[in-house]
């Protein structure tokens, strides 16, 4: 059976964008592989998030993971920083990681254009804890997108690498799991290409976000003047109203506000009525779900502890392998 290893940064809470754009095939992927689905708050600290905020975010990010579908019983749902092994194994991969490289990364050059004030060496290494992340379980496949490609294509180096120096076939070279017609690039509210929290929270509909919340933002989701011709092209802010429309509302709903916008007909506000109703219908279960969630504290640390105990597992075997083909051994 393939191994294959995801993590989210615990931020906050999920979101419409991450259900479509990975979790669920996530749910899917859990009956066919081996799965690893961790929390990076080891990767969060480069943002410096305040102890109490990242603690809770931590436990947000599990409650969404389980309510969306994941099943610890099937996955391996762990987080980072209850794996050890993952730091060590992440200094030893820096010792073949070249500073060069590192500044090259596409994203370490966004992140210091954003935030001058806090170039850390976290920052600089990203892409090595990441790679730690993935070896850890000497993984076959890596759910990425495209922001992150580069950084698995580092992380093959880093492993190509180590066993080039080791004369060694020990890392596999992991891939990027194909997501196939499953993935969906969601937009957000706010008129941009892509659902993000770190760019606009109102742009976001939370899977968290109670009824009344989702119903206040889709209706103050940006749109244009209407179309003044047949058939005439869509804004942006337009066809990310159309997108959310496509995967939550049903097919002849998305038909008929299509025949109403090509006839030049359109009225915005029915459509971000029907819209809102429409997500709430769909967000419903998992809604519902994460409530019941919230008051199972004693759950939620089984389940935390269950997958800190399953991924030691493969991580003490991987480790102890390592440090023996590069020499590491006890006197």
């Amino acid at each position: 059976m393939e191994t294959v290893v995801s993590g989210i940064r615990p931020t906050g809470f999920l979101h419409l964008g991450n259900y479509f754009g990975a979790l669920r095939s996530f749910i899917k992927m859990q009956n066919e592989a081996d799965c690893f689905f961790f929390i990076a708050d080891y990767h969060s600290l480069t943002t410096h998030p305040k102890s109490s905020e990242l603690h809770t975010n931590i436990k947000n990010v599990l409650i969404d993971y389980l309510a969306a579908g994941l099943d610890p019983e099937k996955a391996t749902i762990y987080v980072q920083s209850d794996l050890p092994e993952t730091t060590e194994l992440y200094l030893l991969l820096n010792m073949f990681s070249y500073v060069g490289e590192l500044e090259r990364c596409v994203s370490f050059k966004e992140k210091i254009k954003k935030h001058s004030d806090n170039v850390n060496a976290g920052l600089l290494t990203y892409p090595v804890l990441q790679a730690a992340d993935v070896l850890i379980h000497n993984a076959d496949k890596v759910p990425v997108g495209k922001d992150q490609k580069q950084h698995l294509e580092m992380a093959r180096d880093f492993a190509q690498r180590f066993n080039y120096i080791y004369e060694t076939e020990y890392f596999k070279l992991p891939v990027a799991y194909n997501f196939g017609n499953e993935l969906v690039k969601l937009p957000g509210l706010d008129g941009s290409t892509k659902m993000s929290k770190s760019d606009n929270d109102a742009s976001c509909i939370y899977l968290s976000d109670p009824p009344e919340i989702s119903r206040k933002k889709v209706m103050k989701a940006v749109t244009d003047s209407g179309p003044t011709e047949p058939n005439q092209e869509k804004s942006q802010a337009i066809e990310n109203l159309f997108q959310l429309m496509k995967v939550v509302s049903k097919p002849d709903t998305l038909t008929f506000f299509e025949e109403q916008y090509n006839a030049c007909q359109i009225r915005y506000g029915d459509m971000k009525k029907q819209l809102a109703d429409d997500i709430i219908n769909f967000t419903a279960p998992i809604y519902k779900r994460i409530l019941e969630l919230r008051d199972q504290p004693h759950y939620l640390s089984r389940v935390a502890r269950q997958g800190a105990e399953k991924a030691k597992e493969s991580a003490v075997k991987t480790l102890k392998e390592v440090r023996e083909i590069i020499g590491l051994k006890s006197l």
